[in-house]
C-alpha cells in the first residue's frame, strides 16, 4: 500500500487519482501541526473569555442567535452530527469515500477550522485502516456544506451509524473496535467543522473527472481506429489546420490523432483514393474532442483548487472567527456541469461513428460488420444500444447548477446542487464507456476485414488488447457479454497509455 506525506493545501490530481484507484496510507507533514494547534487555541480562548461565536456556543442555521450553555457544548456537537446524518439511497462507493476522508483531512489540516489534532488523527486512522463510513449518496444540496454526507462520515468517528471494514458492513462502533479506536468526543466547533465543507461533492467531481479521462482517451483511440477501418483521410489532422484556429486543446488532440495513426499500412493502401471529404464524425474529431478536452481542463483547475480549499464555516483566523460562505459549492456544480457536457459529446460522437461503421455505403465494410448479412444481423442492434445510451446522456447533461431550492427555513435560500451534479457523472461516464465499447468492438471488426493490411502500432496494441478477450464476430452470437468486457476494459483505463500527451495537468496550483 502506497504512503502519502500530505502537505495541506498542496494535493495534486495525480495523488488524488492514486487514492481513487487504490487504498493508501496518509500522514501529515510535521509543519502542519503548529497551524492546527494555533487554530484550536483560538477556540479555547473564545470559551475562556465568555464570548458568543457562531458554531462554537450557538445553535446552527436560523438558530444561530440561540446561546448554548457551556455544559452542553459537547452535546451540541454530538446532536449536530446525529440530526444531520439524514442521507438516503445507496452508499457511496469506497473510492469516493476515500477521497472524502482525504479531502477533509487536507482541509482541516490547513489550520483555519479550530479543530484539535485528535480529530485529524482520527480521520487519518479511518483512512489508513480502511474503515470507510457508510455514506448514503443522496441528501445534499451542495450548500452550507455537504451536510448529510459529511455527517454520516463524522458519525463513524463518534461511534454512530454504520461503516465498512474489509468489505463488510457493520455498526460503526464494531468497526472502530476492529482497529482499536475509541469513539471520539467532539469539542466545540468540531462537529460543525466536520459537517461544513464541499468534500462530498468535490470527491464525486474528482471521481467523475477521472472517469471522464478514461472514456475520453478510449474515444480518441476508437475514433482514430475508425478513421483507419473506414479508409478515412489524414488531412483533417494536419497541424496547420488547427494552428490557424488557435485552440490549444484542439491542437493537442490533432497531434494525438497524428501519433495514433502514424505509419499505418491501411493508410498507405488508399493514398490516391477519390474521396473528397469524410463525414464530420471523422474529420471534425479534433474540433469536437478538442472542445471536450478544453472543458475537462477547465473543470480540472476548478476541482483541484476546491480539493485544496478550506470550505467549512466559520473560519478561524489569528485575530478573528468569521462566518462566510465557502461551503457553497457553486464552483463544483458548474465544473461538474461542464464535465457532463464533455462526457455526453464524447459518447455522441462515438455513436455517430458506429452508425457510419454499420452503413456499407459509408464504411466500405460488410453491412453491419458481419459476413452473410441477412442471416446475420451483426452490429445492427448494438448500434441501437449506443443510440439509447447517447440519448440518456443528453437528459443527464442538463445543467444542475441552474437549479436551487431554499432550505433551512429560508436561511439557506440559494443552493448549488453540486452533489447531484457531480454524482451523475459516474452514470454518464459508464454510459459513454458502453458506447465506446461498442465502437471498439466495431472498429476492431473492421480492421479484421482489412487484413492482411495492418493499422498503426498503437492502434494495433488496442486491437490486441480487445482480441485477447473477445474473438472475431464471424456469425451472430450472444452480444451483451462482449460489450460488457470492452466497457470494463475502458473503465479500467487500459487504453489511456496509448495517448501520447497528458490530458490534464498533474500538479495542483499552490494554495494561498
Amino acid at each position: 500500500m502506497d504512503h502519502m506525506k500530505l502537505q495541506p493545501g498542496q494535493l495534486t490530481l495525480a495523488q488524488l487519482r492514486q487514492v481513487w484507484q487504490s487504498p493508501c496510507q496518509v500522514s501529515l507533514d510535521d509543519q502542519a501541526w503548529s497551524a492546527v494547534s494555533a487554530s484550536a487555541d483560538v477556540i479555547a480562548q473564545v470559551l475562556a473569555q465568555g464570548r458568543t461565536v457562531y458554531g462554537v456556543n450557538t445553535g446552527f442555521g436560523v438558530l444561530a442567535s440561540t446561546r448554548i450553555a457551556d455544559d452542553e457544548l459537547e452535546k451540541l456537537q454530538h446532536c449536530l452530527v446525529l440530526s444531520h446524518a439524514a442521507g438516503i439511497g445507496d452508499p457511496l462507493d469506497e473510492p469516493v469515500v476515500r477521497l472524502m476522508l482525504l479531502l477533509k483531512i487536507n482541509s482541516l489540516a490547513r489550520g483555519f477550522s479550530g479543530v484539535r489534532l485528535e480529530v485529524i488523527q482520527a480521520l487519518c486512522q479511518l483512512l489508513n485502516t480502511g474503515v470507510y463510513p457508510l455514506i448514503p449518496a443522496q441528501g445534499s444540496v451542495g450548500a452550507s456544506g455537504d451536510l448529510a454526507p459529511l455527517a454520516h462520515m463524522a458519525a463513524t468517528l463518534i461511534g454512530e451509524g454504520e461503516a465498512f471494514y474489509n468489505g463488510e458492513r457493520m455498526p460503526a462502533k464494531v468497526a472502530l473496535k476492529q482497529i482499536n479506536m475509541e469513539p471520539l468526543t467532539l469539542a466545540p466547533k468540531e462537529g460543525l467543522a466536520l459537517l461544513n465543507g464541499t468534500q462530498a461533492s468535490t470527491a464525486l467531481a474528482l471521481a467523475g473527472l477521472f472517469a471522464t479521462e478514461d472514456v475520453f482517451a478510449a474515444g480518441m483511440v476508437t475514433g482514430a481506429t475508425c478513421v483507419d477501418a473506414t479508409l478515412g483521410s489524414r488531412k483533417p489532422f494536419m497541424a496547420e489546420i488547427h494552428q490557424v484556429r488557435g485552440h490549444q486543446a484542439q491542437i493537442d488532440v490533432a497531434s494525438m490523432f497524428r501519433d495514433l495513426l502514424d505509419k499505418s499500412q491501411i493508410e498507405a493502401s488508399h493514398v490516391n483514393c477519390d474521396r473528397v471529404q469524410d463525414p464530420y464524425s471523422l474529420r471534425c474529431q479534433p474540433q469536437v474532442m478538442g472542445a471536450c478536452l478544453q472543458q475537462m481542463r477547465h473543470a480540472a483547475e476548478i476541482i483541484i483548487t476546491e480539493a485544496n480549499a478550506v470550505s467549512d464555516n466559520p473560519l478561524v483566523f489569528a485575530d478573528d472567527i468569521v462566518s462566510g460562505g465557502n461551503f457553497h459549492a457553486e464552483p463544483i456544480a458548474m465544473a461538474a456541469d461542464n464535465l457532463a457536457l464533455a462526457i455526453a459529446e464524447v459518447g455522441a460522437l462515438s455513436e455517430r461513428r458506429i452508425a457510419l461503421l454499420v452503413d456499407k455505403h459509408m464504411s466500405q465494410l460488410p453491412p453491419f460488420l458481419v459476413a452473410n448479412s441477412g442471416v446475420n444481423s451483426g452490429f445492427m442492434i448494438a448500434q441501437v444500444t449506443a443510440a439509447a445510451l447517447a440519448s440518456e446522456n443528453k437528459s443527464l447533461a442538463h445543467p444542475s447548477s441552474v437549479d436551487s431550492l431554499p432550505t433551512s427555513a429560508n436561511q439557506e435560500d440559494h443552493v448549488s446542487m453540486a452533489t447531484y451534479a457531480a454524482r451523475r457523472l459516474k452514470t454518464m461516464a459508464a454510459n459513454t464507456a458502453g458506447i465506446i465499447a461498442i465502437e471498439w468492438l466495431g472498429v476492431v471488426q473492421g480492421l479484421d476485414f482489412r487484413k492482411p493490411l495492418l493499422t498503426s502500432e498503437p492502434l494495433q496494441q488496442a486491437y490486441n488488447i480487445l482480441r485477447e478477450k473477445v474473438k472475431f464476430y464471424e456469425e451472430d452470437r450472444y452480444f451483451s457479454p462482449d460489450i460488457e468486457i470492452a466497457s470494463q476494459l475502458i473503465q479500467q483505463g487500459v487504453l489511456y497509455p496509448l495517448i501520447t500527451q497528458p490530458l490534464l495537468p498533474s500538479q495542483a496550483n499552490k494554495c494561498v
